[in-house]
C-alpha cells in the first residue's frame, strides 16, 4: 500500500458517507502492477445495514463497456476477426439497410450509427439477448457507418457480444470469466450476468433522494430509460442475471486488476495496445452534442480534465456516478463504484484527482 493514499482516500469515503452525499463506495488503484489503494466505506444495503467490503459486487451500468470493449480486443488477439472486419461477415443479418460496410472498429468508436435501442425494445426485453440482437440487425442506420459517432448507450454491448458470440460460439458472460476473470484470479468479481446463487452478495442500488426525472425530449435520440439510470434497474434480479453487456457488475478492486493487466501487457500484446488505446475517431457526439474523442472502446481523457492534458488515458462512466480509467503513461488504474445514484460525478472527479495529484506524476 501507499498509506499517504490510501489514507487520504479513505478519508474522502468516509466524509462523503458521513455528510449523507453518498451510502456505499468502493475504490481501487493499482500502479505498475502493484495495488496501491483498497477502500470502502459505508453500506451495501441501506435496508439491512449490510456493510460494503472490497469483495462487494457492484452493479456500475456503462462502466461496464469496459469489460465488453476488453472481450473485443481479446476476440481480434485471437486472429478470429480484425478491427476492419465488416460485422456482416460474423454477423450476415446485420448487414441490411446500410450496413453491410459497417466493422468492428466502426463499433468500437460508437460510429456504427445504431446508437439507440429501436422502437419496440424496452428495459424489460433487455433480457431476451435473441430478441434484441435481431432488432438492432433490422435497424436503419442514422448515419453511413464510420461517418459520425454518437454513443452507443445499449446496443453497444449487444453488437460487440454478437460479434463474439457468432466468432467463439460463446455468451459474453462466459467469456468475461475465461478469458478475464479466470486467468486473472479474479473469479467472483466481474460479472455479465450474476449467478443466482451470487444475487445475495450483491450491493443494492438506491436513487438519489433529489434525483429529477429526466425530461421528455421528444428530439432525443436515446430513450429516458437509455440516458437515466434507476436503482430499480439496477437491482432487478431479472436484468442482473442476463448477459446485458452493455452494463455490468463488479468490483472496483476486479475491474482494476482487470485494466491493470490490460496496460501492463498481459493480456494483449504492447502493438495492439497502442493501437487500441491511439485516437481513432474524434467529432462531435451526434447523441449529447459534446466533443469525443475516442480511441477503439473507450473515450479518451480522465474525467473533468482537458483531453490534452490526459491523452493517456482511457475509461468509461456509469450512469449513477461510477467510474474506471486506465493511464498508460502512468500505470495507474483506478475504479470507483457506489450504490446511490447521483446525476454527477463529484465524487469520482474528486478521487480520481487526488490519485493523479498524489501518484499520477510519477509514470
Amino acid at each position: 500500500m501507499t498509506p499517504s493514499l490510501q489514507q487520504k482516500v479513505q478519508s474522502v469515503l468516509g466524509e462523503l458517507v458521513g455528510t449523507g452525499a453518498e451510502t456505499g463506495l468502493q475504490v481501487a488503484v493499482h500502479q505498475h502492477g502493484a495495488r496501491v489503494v483498497d477502500a470502502v466505506a459505508g453500506v451495501a444495503d441501506g435496508r439491512t445495514g449490510r456493510e460494503m467490503t472490497p469483495q462487494t459486487p457492484v452493479f456500475s451500468f456503462s462502466a461496464g463497456k469496459l469489460m465488453s470493449s476488453l472481450i473485443a480486443h481479446l476476440l481480434v488477439g485471437t486472429g478470429v476477426v480484425g478491427y476492419d472486419t465488416p460485422v456482416a461477415d460474423v454477423w450476415p443479418e446485420f448487414g441490411t439497410h446500410g450496413k453491410a460496410a459497417t466493422t468492428l472498429r466502426h463499433v468500437l468508436t460508437h460510429s456504427a450509427g445504431v446508437p439507440a435501442m429501436p422502437r419496440g425494445i424496452g428495459p424489460a426485453d433487455l433480457t431476451d439477448w435473441s430478441r434484441v440482437c435481431a432488432a438492432i440487425a433490422d435497424a436503419e442506420p442514422r448515419w453511413p457507418p464510420g461517418t459520425m459517432t454518437g454513443y452507443h448507450s445499449y446496443t453497444f454491448g449487444f453488437v460487440v457480444g454478437e460479434i463474439a458470440r457468432r466468432a467463439t460460439g460463446k455468451p459474453m458472460r462466459q467469456l468475461l470469466h475465461e478469458w478475464v476473470a479466470a486467468p486473472l484470479g479474479i473469479e467472483g468479481e466481474l460479472y455479465f450476468g450474476v449467478p443466482p446463487a451470487d444475487l445475495a452478495r450483491l450491493a443494492r442500488l438506491e436513487d438519489a433522494p433529489t434525483q429529477p426525472a429526466a425530461p421528455p425530449d421528444v428530439d432525443a435520440v436515446l430513450a429516458p430509460w437509455e440516458r437515466q439510470p434507476t436503482a430499480a434497474m439496477g437491482n432487478s434480479h431479472e436484468i442482473l442475471q442476463a448477459d446485458i453487456p452493455s452494463v455490468g457488475t463488479f468490483t472496483a478492486r476486479g475491474i482494476a486488476a482487470m485494466n491493470a493487466a490490460l496496460i501492463e501487457g498481459r493480456l494483449i500484446g504492447p502493438h495492439q495496445l497502442a493501437e487500441v488505446t491511439a485516437v481513432a475517431f474524434e467529432g462531435t457526439d451526434q447523441v449529447f452534442g459534446n466533443n469525443a474523442r475516442l480511441a477503439l472502446g473507450y473515450p479518451l481523457g480522465r474525467i473533468g480534465a482537458r483531453p490534452d492534458d490526459s491523452p493517456t488515458t482511457f475509461g468509461w462512466v456509469g450512469g449513477g456516478g461510477s467510474y474506471v480509467y486506465a493511464d498508460t503513461a502512468t500505470g495507474i488504474s483506478f475504479a470507483m463504484t457506489k450504490t446511490r445514484l447521483t446525476p454527477h460525478f463529484t465524487a469520482a472527479q474528486r478521487l480520481a484527482d487526488l490519485t493523479t495529484a498524489e501518484i499520477g506524476t510519477h509514470a
